[in-house]
């Protein structure tokens, strides 16, 4: 590969002859530790979408001269559309500002407009990556403002429709198995009885108020800082230039952003991030939850529960044949315990919020938009590929209720609870069923222990 020589402020740097990013982005690529994780796409093409509309506006307040302008936004378009996403090199952990990136998309975008404009890639003229993209801009404003963009878009394009499939799903199932009895248990013990319906209307109703507190929570993104520019006083750009980059960010993604109420704060603090993080992490805890029941739900098949079977997916074991595991309901445990890491390293990556800014932004962006897209992920797999396919084994499930001795609890109002607990001991000791003590000391009939545990639960 050709290199070529450029120099920026700070001296000489050499830069791939074909890259579309320039020198200040191969000093910042040098000055990481190359974890080899980047900012997803969704970043980028907000951060794209604020350099177009930016030079549009700028255009409209005669700020940037017409053919300059229009091949910023041509070029930012493209960033947009993914075509120059290999150029987009800055590992996750750089500077805290993420001044790194903005300034990986501000030089990509004025390489390929000088091309445009010139037939030649690089340089700084026609189009500077300073003075023509980043006008009236700072990294201190767009940063947050293309997190709070890509991650609340992410959430209302994408992990709210896959919750929401999910949710249907756990109630179809609901509806489908509201009259199969079963038995029900806390402690993992035997409870009284309850419909296996009940229990998979509890699930939908866990994602359903999952999406309720995400949608909440959304209403801390839709505060963009842009505007603000090094500190929030907004200096160097017109006081109406926020105010029209966010309605035609708002008219090309049918989103309702707004300005922030304080510009401080919107640059000082992620505190919006932050809760969004804890939410997710609940949504997370949710779904954990309704994993590990199907696992247990569905396990054995003759050493375990087996009131459900899962679909079969792939062999479960390299060594014993015909085992079947509970491939998606662990896909979605490992899933959740990731959205639960990030939230602590959010919640830790918030507090380095000092005076006007805080300086993790690249890992808040990078942790907060995994884990929108690993709860999303995980709703339509378990929705997808598991919980559509369940099956409910009625037979077991109408055996374990007949074996409890749980429905001695039916008899307490009856024979009081000490009696019960009695024929419940005798039963156990026994080794037989509550039906089976209770005719044998004469309690009551079989028919007439029918039509007490015969009500519904």
């Amino acid at each position: 590969m050709k290199y070529r020589e450029e120099k920026d402020s700070l001296g000489k740097v050499f830069v791939p002859e074909n890259a579309y990013y320039g020198a200040q982005t191969e000093r910042a690529r040098q000055n990481t530790i190359d974890s080899g994780l980047r900012l997803p796409f969704v970043f980028l093409r907000a951060l794209a979408l604020i350099k177009q509309f930016a030079a549009e506006v700028n255009i409209d307040l005669k700020r940037l001269d017409p053919e300059v302008a229009e091949a910023i936004v041509a070029s930012a378009g493209e960033v947009a559309e993914g075509r120059l996403a290999a150029a987009f090199v800055v590992d996750v952990f750089q500077t805290g500002s993420g001044t790194s990136t903005n300034m990986n998309m501000n030089e990509v975008i004025a390489s390929r407009s000088n091309e445009r404009l010139t037939g030649n890639i690089g340089g700084k003229s026609p189009v500077h990556p300073n003075d023509h993209v980043n006008l009236g801009q700072s990294s201190n404003d767009v940063i947050p403002t293309a997190l709070h963009i890509s991650a609340l878009s992410a959430i209302e394009h994408d992990l709210l429709p896959r919750l929401e499939t999910l949710r249907q799903a756990l109630a179809e199932k609901a509806e489908l198995w509201r009259h199969i009895r079963k038995i029900g248990r806390t402690h993992l013990q035997d409870a009284v009885p309850m419909f296996l319906g009940d229990e998979f209307s509890a699930y939908a109703r866990q994602v359903e108020l999952s999406v309720v507190r995400i949608k909440n929570a959304s209403n801390g993104l839709r505060e963009l800082a842009l505007g603000g520019t090094a500190v929030g006083s907004g200096m160097n750009t017109p006081p109406v230039f926020a105010a029209a980059v966010i309605e035609k960010i708002n008219h090309h993604l049918s989103l309702h952003f707004r300005e922030a109420e304080n510009r401080f704060e919107a640059q000082g603090a992620r505190d919006a991030a932050v809760e969004m993080s804890g939410t997710l992490k609940s949504a997370a805890v949710s779904l954990m939850k309704i994993a590990d029941d199907l696992r247990w739900l569905a396990s054995g098949p003759r050493g375990g529960l087996g009131e459900i079977r899962l679909p079969t997916l792939q062999p479960g074991s390299s060594i014993m044949p015909g085992k079947v595991n509970p491939v998606i309901p662990e896909v979605v445990l490992q899933a959740a315990a990731q959205v639960i890491g990030n939230d602590t390293t959010i919640t830790f990556a918030g507090q380095k919020g000092q005076f006007e800014l805080n300086t993790m932004q690249p890992l808040i962006a990078y942790n907060l938009l995994q884990s929108i897209s690993l709860l999303g992920e995980s709703a339509r797999v378990l929705a997808e590929k598991c919980v559509r396919g369940i099956e409910a084994d009625k037979e077991k499930c109408k055996s374990y209720v007949e074996e409890s001795l749980a429905l001695a609890t039916y008899l307490v109002p009856q024979l009081g609870y000490d009696r019960a607990a009695e024929l419940s001991q005798l039963a156990h000791q026994a080794g037989k069923t509550i039906r089976e003590i209770i005719i044998e000391n004469n309690v009551m009939t079989s028919a007439e222990f029918d039509d007490l545990i015969g009500e519904d639960p």
